[in-house]
């Protein structure tokens, strides 16, 4: 019984963190546009996406020592959900319950993306989980997303 614990564990923080990665960042394209969309042209090309995701890595890394522990992940992740909930019309149980939630995965986000295990998310596994998003969103394989645009497998 105890050795299938561990699967089991895995499977479920798997399962939950797709469940809930659409909090974790914009996914919707509108949400996503306009989170990356620095011209305000209406479209992110990838260089576009590039700029916010260095500019977030960096201003998450608040020691600068070039990694991103999990104390500098998750904090940056309650900012912007608080936010978020702060302009929710749900009732203040609801947002307390999404609070709990979206913490507890914003713990299993970090120890996906640590995929070397060393403690800290470094900027190559930052940038490749960054280029997985954004080739999601670019259904068209354009290196530009435009709203209307598929998500690849839509």
């Amino acid at each position: 019984m105890t050795s299938l614990r561990l699967p089991l564990a895995l499977t479920a923080a798997l399962l939950a963190l797709g469940a809930v990665s659409a909090h974790a960042a914009p996914h919707g394209h509108s949400d996503f546009i306009a989170d990356y969309d620095l011209d305000k042209d209406g479209k992110v090309t990838a260089d576009e996406f590039k700029t916010v995701r260095g500019q977030r890595f960096a201003a998450t890394d608040v020691d600068k020592d070039g990694q991103l522990s999990e104390a500098e992940y998750v904090g940056e992740y309650q900012g912007r959900l608080e936010a978020q909930l702060k302009a929710s019309t749900e009732s203040a149980e609801r947002k307390a319950e999404e609070r709990v939630r979206q913490i507890r995965q914003a713990h299993v986000r970090f120890g996906v993306l640590d995929r070397d295990k060393s403690g800290g998310i470094s900027p190559a596994e930052y940038d490749a989980s960054g280029q997985r998003s954004f080739a999601e969103q670019d259904g068209d394989g354009d290196g530009i997303i435009t709203p209307g645009e598929k998500k690849k497998g839509d």
